[in-house]
Formats: C-alpha cells, sequence, structure tokens
C-alpha cells in the first residue's frame, strides 16, 4: 500500500511537472523576451502543488507596485487539464509600461500546475456560486500575499485583474483591506455561462446574482466592471444586473460597456484589439484614488433583456 501510495504521488509529480518535494518558492527559470518575462513558482493553497506562474518586470530593481492577472476556467476537466500557460501579453505588456510588475498564476486544476480543482461551482440546478467564487479568490490571495514579500515589489496594495472565473474570484476579494488590495478590475465577471452550451444563457441566474451580492457586502476594494457588448456568456445586460447587486450590497462599481470585440467579446482581454478598447477605462481604474467606503448604495435595477 505504501508503494502504491509513493507511485501515485510520482505519476502527479510526472503530470504536473512540479518540483513539489522541494516545495521551493520563485524563479525557475531566467528571464528573457519581452518584459523580462520569467517562469516562477508561487504557493497555492495546497500542499505539494505549487502554482506555475509568469512574472513581468519594468527594467530596474523596483520596488514597483503588483499587479495580479487571473485567469479564466472551464467546467470541462480534460480541457482545464491541458490549458496553456495564459499569458495575457498585451494587457501584461501596457501594464508594465505603466510601471506594474505582472504576475500571472496559473490555479489548482489547470495545465501544469495540476492538482485538485478545487474552483467546483456544482452541477447547473443549484450551483454555490460564493463557494466557488471564494475558492479562487484563496488562491489568487496565497499567490499574492508571497509576491508582496519579494524585495522588489512595493509595499502598497496591490491591483488585481480578472477574466471570467477570475474576475468572479477577484469579486470576492473586494473585502481585503486596501493595504492589500487596492483596487480590482474584472473582465467579464461570472460563473455558469453558456449553459447547456447555449450563448448568453446562464445556469441558475438568481444564484449568480444573489452570489454578487454576498461579495459586495464589507466590499473596500472599488471595482471596474469590463464587458464586451457582444460577451455570449454574460450578455451586458446581465451583466449590469450582477454589477447592480453587488452596488446595492455596499461595493463600489465602475461599470463600463466596451464595444464589440472579435467574433465573442468575452475574449476582449486576450486580443490586442480588445484591451486598447479597453485601455481608457483601465487607465482611469488605475490612477484613481483608492476608496476606503462605497461612494454610494442603491437598489439594484435590472436592465430589460436584449
Amino acid at each position: 500500500m505504501v508503494l502504491l501510495r509513493c507511485v501515485s504521488w510520482l505519476i502527479a509529480l510526472v503530470l504536473t511537472g512540479s518540483t513539489a518535494w522541494a516545495q521551493t518558492f520563485g524563479p525557475v527559470a531566467p528571464e528573457g523576451g519581452p518584459a523580462r518575462q520569467q517562469q516562477w513558482l508561487v504557493p497555492s493553497t495546497e500542499a505539494g502543488f505549487p502554482a506555475h506562474a509568469l512574472l513581468y518586470r519594468p527594467a530596474g530593481d523596483g520596488p514597483f507596485p503588483l499587479a495580479l492577472i487571473a485567469h479564466a476556467s472551464t467546467q470541462n476537466p480534460l480541457r482545464r487539464a491541458q490549458l496553456p500557460q495564459t499569458s495575457y501579453t498585451a494587457l501584461s505588456r501596457k501594464l508594465v509600461a505603466r510601471g506594474y510588475a505582472v504576475l500571472l498564476p496559473e490555479r489548482l486544476g489547470h495545465g501544469r500546475t495540476g492538482g485538485p480543482y478545487v474552483e467546483e461551482q456544482g452541477g447547473c440546478d443549484e450551483p454555490d456560486y460564493e463557494k466557488s467564487g471564494r475558492a479562487t479568490a484563496a488562491q489568487i490571495l496565497r499567490a499574492l500575499n508571497y509576491m508582496r514579500d519579494q524585495p522588489f515589489i512595493a509595499k502598497g496594495g496591490a491591483v488585481v485583474i480578472g477574466h471570467s472565473a477570475g474576475g468572479w474570484g477577484a469579486l470576492a476579494l473586494a473585502d481585503q483591506p486596501d493595504q492589500v488590495i487596492s483596487r480590482i478590475v474584472a473582465f467579464a465577471p461570472g460563473r455558469g455561462g453558456h449553459a447547456d452550451d447555449v450563448p448568453g444563457r446562464v445556469c441558475a441566474a438568481d444564484r449568480l446574482r444573489a452570489a454578487a451580492s454576498a461579495f459586495g457586502r464589507n466590499a473596500r476594494a472599488p471595482v471596474t466592471w469590463l464587458i464586451a457588448a457582444n460577451d455570449s456568456y454574460f450578455p451586458p445586460a446581465f451583466s449590469r444586473q450582477l454589477a447592480d447587486a453587488f452596488r446595492s450590497a455596499g461595493g463600489h462599481v465602475d461599470f463600463h460597456l466596451l464595444p464589440s470585440s472579435g467574433t465573442d467579446g468575452h475574449w476582449l482581454i486576450e486580443q490586442d484589439g480588445g484591451v486598447e478598447a479597453a485601455s481608457d477605462a483601465l487607465g482611469r481604474a488605475l490612477t484613481k484614488p483608492v476608496l476606503t467606503k462605497p461612494l454610494a448604495r442603491r437598489s439594484a435595477r435590472p436592465m430589460p433583456a436584449n
């Protein structure tokens, strides 16, 4: 039995490509390419499964403010295991040009990081969107806190930028103090889109709105919410309902409807043109003062469906 467990552990180690036995964190490859791109290992929430990450930095020794980008996900386990490492190259370069060090950690259950998928939301009938979002948030925060201890990272609050499920997890971090997270930028945040593979349909939409409200309670960090006009996972009318639910519970949201991008605006953050379309809103988010309290509270006003 002991031998079987050892063999199973070794197989998992090979499949994930990790150096889990030593739990060595930090750079694992030299810098190269644009913006000092470098491979790192950072802690995850699961012992034995360090998260593979890309790090970008400006020239010099810093200290640099930190921006962490949280990637999208999928409910399909095979696709998760085969996901290539996400670079969000255009967005990362734009952030580096503004003086940020940028970390893109690959979360548990995805690609080279491997390990258990802890963000499971459940079936379409009764998904637990709050639980899945907080599981994503815990992984983001674990990587973020590790990077904040690095000598080239400034000690002020980090910017968390999330995409889709990563954006949903970012919203769950809005209750963090501003010395940890100064602001959040969420590109098409949500879970359960494309229900039954139908564009525009969301699993248990009422549960998603309720979870957005839960994330808005005790929220401190201001949120910039970005959605493209042709997003097929969380259409603008529904995204505005989510933002209103977050706001009415106490959070501060600056909601931006962006022009259509490509064949599906849900992937706007991965496209040069999409990032350019978001640049004005992103720039305002990165330069506005940090809020310690929501500016206002108001009741959610769902927009009529398109």
